[in-house]
C-alpha cells in the first residue's frame, strides 16, 4: 500500500523538523500509542494498540530515522510485532517545504502487513493504513501548528496567536 499527501502547518520549517524528532510529539500523534521512548539517533521504541477490522492487537516496535537532512527531509521506517495478529512494517519519506511563515509537509507512505492481519484482505488493510497515516499527519499538523485552516470558528480565537499555535510551539515559547 502506497499513499502520498501534503499538510500545511502553521509553523516555520525548523519548528516542524524539530517536532518530527521529538518523542513526546510522536507519542501524541501516533494513533493508539501508549508508550514512546528513545532518541532520533538511536531510534524509538513504541507500544501501540490498534484494532484492524475484527483483530485488536498490541504492537511493540521500533522506529528509525534515516536520510536526515535538517530541516528539509527525513525517512521514518518502523516495524511492529503484534503477537498472533502478525506484524506491520512500513516507512514514510517526509519532505518539508517553506512557504512564508508556514511549512508544507509532503509525505509518501508505504506499509506492509503479515500474519493474521494479512488475511483480512487488501481493502481493509489499505483503508486502515490510509486512516492511520492521515490521522498521524493530521494530529502532527495540529500539535505543531494549531488547528488547520477553517477549524477555528470565530475571529476571537484567530486574534490570539498564542492559542492558535500548536502545543509544541507553545512549549518552545
Amino acid at each position: 500500500m502506497n499513499l502520498s499527501d501534503t499538510k500545511t502547518i502553521n509553523a516555520d520549517r525548523e519548528t516542524v523538523f524539530a517536532a518530527l524528532l521529538n518523542p513526546e510529539v510522536l507519542k501524541a500523534c501516533v494513533p493508539g500509542c501508549q508508550e514512546m521512548s528513545g532518541s532520533p539517533e538511536s531510534g524509538f521504541e513504541a507500544t501501540v494498540v490498534q484494532k484492524v477490522g475484527p483483530v485488536k492487537a498490541t504492537f511493540k516496535g521500533e522506529v528509525q530515522l534515516s536520510d536526515v537532512n535538517s530541516p528539509e527531509s527525513l525517512t521514518i521506517t518502523g516495524e511492529g510485532k503484534g503477537g498472533a495478529a502478525g506484524f506491520a512494517k512500513g516507512g514514510a519519506g517526509v519532505r518539508l517545504e517553506a512557504d512564508g511563515d508556514q511549512t508544507i509537509l509532503h509525505y509518501d507512505v508505504e506499509a506492509k502487513v503479515g500474519g493474521k492481519l494479512a488475511q483480512l484482505g487488501s481493502r481493509i488493510i489499505d483503508g486502515f493504513a490510509k486512516k492511520m497515516a492521515d490521522q498521524f499527519f493530521s494530529n502532527f499538523q495540529e500539535a505543531v501548528g494549531g488547528p488547520a485552516e477553517g477549524a477555528q470558528a470565530d475571529a476571537e480565537t484567530k486574534a490570539e496567536p498564542a492559542k492558535s499555535r500548536g502545543w509544541f510551539q507553545r512549549l518552545k515559547g
